[in-house]
């Protein structure tokens, strides 16, 4: 049986003292204080094993060194695996039985471990959820930006500042209420849009940088270290952790984590806080991306594909944009987005990029023909609020549903802040608004990562300024 269930999450109960253990799941630590530590810390995986929906494995740590593998199922049983039944020494750890009447003791000589049976009707019920420790806040104070290269639009002042981790980048919530960072002290910080602590945990030292994304229908906040996920609901609450199989890799270019196993082996995505196999994608497709526990795909020419485990994959057909021909490639993708390259069907030397709905494959925006090759490098950027995009040098307004592109020539965009879409054109920074307005930048002008309240969010030599609009 014990081969049958993965080995992740890692597990590790240590018993210290007769009153407190530590439960580590898959790197995660939930230190504990009971008056009976053993009992406790067997619920506590087993709250586990019902959220993943099976057994898990797990190694129990006496206070003298000694250890003992287990399995640990969602119901609270827990059964020793035999490891060397020649050495006949048996565990101490003792009967473990349902908490909501009485404890009964079963013993047995023939086994490492005693089981328990029920840990209540059904699956364990989860209290209160556990709370983030108590932290010192980093530093915060105003500040002069002292390169004086600020967006226009903004003062060199600095309502507040922060260090944070080098070579990390900052994390603005789409909607400018929340500021996250690594911190110098290897912790993820989140702020309001004034600078005050929202609330802060501990990360590993090889913790990237945070991004917001969607879990399970829930904004969080999240990061990923090699071997694992961790994300945050907010308000305090302990981050929830996903321990991520062997080399692989972590996405957010959709709204959600899209987890590409490696050797092309792959893809998962998380459901109900666990991960789930990705179904086997349509012949000559990629993987663009994740929309919760769905995954989008694309052949070269078309269609797309929603693939969801357990569930038939859906096929989405791209409605060509008036005047094409035929579709020339699949080109990229992004939340709710996808962007193809069509022929024109009156003249072969012209070609028409266009942005379709990933759901239903209509025709969302047009960027009319244009000569075949101009569209050669562009970048698709858009806006995380999904009002305006770029791509290359079309502009695209996602708020209108007529006459809602326009052609900047020489554009390439590379960022969008705020109400601000930055990109070059002849290697000068130039600002467009939603409504086609440029506003050239002051060479050398440092691009925002984002607006938060009424602050523009930049970072110099790893502190970030969140510098005042101008007066």
């Amino acid at each position: 049986m014990a081969e049958k269930i993965p080995s992740w999450p890692k597990v590790t109960i240590r018993l210290y003292d007769d009153h407190n253990a530590e439960v580590k799941i898959a790197g995660r630590s939930h230190p504990i204080n009971h008056h009976d530590p053993r009992q406790a810390a067997l619920q506590l995986v087993s709250e586990q094993a019902a959220q993943l929906g099976r057994a898990v494995k797990a190694t129990a740590v006496e206070a003298d060194g000694a250890s003992w593998p287990l399995i640990i199922h969602p119901d609270g049983q827990v059964e020793a695996i035999e490891t060397d039944p020649r050495k006949g020494k048996k565990p101490v750890w003792p009967i473990v039985v349902a908490m909501a009447v009485a404890v009964v003791l079963i013993a047995g000589t023939t086994l490492y471990i005693t089981v328990f049976s029920k840990l209540g009707e059904g699956k364990p019920q989860v209290t209160e959820s556990p709370k983030l420790p108590e932290l010192p806040a980093p530093s915060v104070h105003a500040d002069e930006f002292p390169p004086r290269t600020q967006p226009l639009g903004y003062s060199t002042h600095a309502g507040w500042t922060v260090d944070i981790a080098a070579d990390s980048t900052p994390a603005i919530k789409p909607d400018g209420t929340e500021v996250a960072i690594l911190t110098t002290d290897q912790k993820v910080a989140v702020f309001d849009s004034n600078g005050k602590v929202l609330w802060q945990d501990k990360v590993p030292k090889d913790a990237e940088s945070p991004t917001y994304t969607t879990i399970d229908g829930k904004l969080v906040l999240a990061l990923t270290t090699p071997s694992t996920l961790y994300y945050w609901a907010g308000g305090g609450a302990e981050a929830k952790t996903i321990e991520l199989p062997d080399s692989a890799k972590v996405q957010f270019f959709g709204k959600s984590p899209l987890i590409m196993l490696s050797n092309e082996s792959g893809a998962m995505v998380i459901s109900g806080g666990v991960l789930k196999t990705v179904p086997e994608k349509p012949r000559s497709s990629t993987i663009l991306l994740a929309e919760g526990d769905r995954t989008l795909m694309a052949q070269y020419y078309g269609p797309l594909f929603w693939a969801q485990p357990d569930k038939e994959t859906v096929e989405v057909k791209l409605q060509p944009p008036g005047g094409a021909g035929s579709i020339i490639q699949v080109v990229s993708a992004s939340p709710d987005y996808v962007q193809a390259l069509w022929t024109n069907a009156k003249n072969p030397e012209e070609v028409i990029p266009s942005v379709h709905s990933s759901a239903s494959g209509k025709v969302v925006a047009s960027c009319g023909s244009i000569r075949n090759g101009d569209n050669n490098g562009w970048d698709w950027v858009p806006d995380p609020n999904r009002k305006f995009a770029a791509w290359g040098a079309c502009l695209v307004n996602l708020t209108l549903t007529k006459n809602n592109t326009r052609i900047l020539p020489g554009f390439q965009p590379l960022s969008v802040s705020g109400s601000m879409l930055y990109g070059t054109i002849s290697s000068k920074l130039t600002a467009v608004s939603p409504n086609w307005n440029t506003y050239p930048q002051n060479e050398g002008t440092t691009r925002p990562w984002g607006v938060a309240g009424k602050r523009a969010v930049v970072v110099y030599n790893s502190v970030l300024y969140a510098l005042d609009p101008a007066t």
